[in-house]
């Protein structure tokens, strides 16, 4: 079987940086400290591959085809696997360019899969020339992955790329999304339909497509939400708390008269704000001074993610000093609706596993309400 393999070696190198995306940004990116993460992703679906095909003496039936250097070559040696072919040498830093070039290589020589890393916008490239001819498969590493195409971490994407090499698999048709990064900057959702694509489904490993989930009733939920947390704010003056993206998240934090940033993390002390669409850095330092703190998100509609898509700035050191007890997840009745379990990527194996280990999260739905719903790695 031949596989088409590549990577975008800057996506979601602007999350935890507080840019909320990389395109267009790497350089401002590099300025604020932000780190390559991609190549770490990749590796561990590789070797969860190379392990499984061993176990399963398949090694020798899959043949790889890639570009040169960090775009996949790399990745692809350092995991062990023989039988790679460069299609597509990369000169200089990779683009978007190369990406489609490699696509092209790729769909030139008649691959069964194209396995890719990145976020949504190495998807929509891709996808824009395959069409729904030729399958793809995402490793989630981009800030935001609203797309169907991704598994929800980088070892279910390994254990969906065994299940389609065993032909276990279906093919589902799945749509390719993406956000206006200039907008989502700026604090304004601008997600569009890029186009469908082919990708081999299993329910329970790979991630549903974002949904924007509305009915009549939200705003008034979304208020009944606000009051009980508003009790529990004032009733804790001492504790810094931080509030994740998201409009359910916004409307408590205006519920105390303050602002909030829409697509933002901000903080607030003792009734004020005292940090604005926070990076990782800002989060940490804010820590420092206040060793009391507690955590408010709400999940991403239908893909069930609380951490690890569009607030990357919450990283595995932030979650662990503020404690994972300390977590309060809020949503409608609505979002829940269409959302039966809770989800956690937060690029650390070990944390994912303790935050997922307790199988149920107690999420607030209304005034002194809550709902007990499954939490699935």
């Amino acid at each position: 079987m031949r596989i088409g393999f590549l990577i975008n070696p800057i996506a979601g190198m602007g999350g935890r940086v507080g840019l909320k995306g990389t395109d267009n940004v790497v350089e401002e990116a590099l300025r604020r400290g932000a780190v390559p993460v991609a190549s770490g992703r990749a590796a561990e679906t590789l070797y969860l591959l190379r392990s499984a095909l061993d176990h399963k003496s398949q090694e020798k039936s899959v043949e790889w085809l890639t570009c040169s250097g960090a775009m996949g070559e790399e990745a692809l040696h350092e995991a062990g696997f023989g039988a790679i072919s460069i299609v597509h040498e990369v000169i200089g830093t990779p683009t978007a360019c190369d990406t489609l070039a490699a696509t092209r290589a790729f769909i030139k020589t008649g691959v069964d899969l194209i396995l890719f890393c990145g976020g949504d916008g190495t998807a929509r490239d891709i996808a824009s020339l395959t069409k729904e001819a030729t399958p793809i498969l995402g490793i989630p590493s981009g800030v935001k992955m609203f797309s169907g195409v991704f598994g929800v971490t980088p070892a279910r994407t390994a254990e969906i790329f065994i299940g389609f090499l065993a032909g276990d698999l279906p093919l589902a048709r799945v749509d390719v999304l993406d956000l206006d990064e200039e907008r989502y900057r700026e604090g304004e959702w601008a997600v569009r339909l890029c186009c469908s694509a082919h990708t081999p489904y299993e329910p329970t490993y790979t991630q549903s497509a974002k949904a924007l989930i509305a009915e009549s009733t939200d705003a008034a939920v979304k208020a009944d939400i606000a009051e009980y947390l508003q009790e529990e704010i004032w009733a804790r003056p001492q504790t810094l708390f931080l509030f994740g993206p998201g409009s359910s998240v916004q409307a408590v934090v205006e519920s105390l008269g303050c602002d909030k940033t829409l697509l933002g993390v901000d903080a607030l002390f003792a009734g004020e704000i005292v940090g604005r669409d926070l990076n990782e850095k800002g989060i940490l330092q804010l820590l420092e001074r206040h060793p009391s703190a507690e955590l408010i998100l709400s999940p991403i509609g239908a893909q069930g993610f609380v951490l690890g898509r569009g607030n990357l700035q919450i990283s595995p050191d932030v979650i662990r000093q503020i404690g994972p007890e300390n977590l309060t997840v809020i949503a409608t009745p609505a979002k829940l609706k269409r959302t039966p379990v809770l989800r956690f990527d937060t690029g650390d194996r070990a944390l994912d596993a303790e935050l997922t280990n307790r199988r149920y999260i107690s999420v607030v739905t209304g005034y002194r309400r809550r709902r007990l719903t499954s939490v699935m790695q």
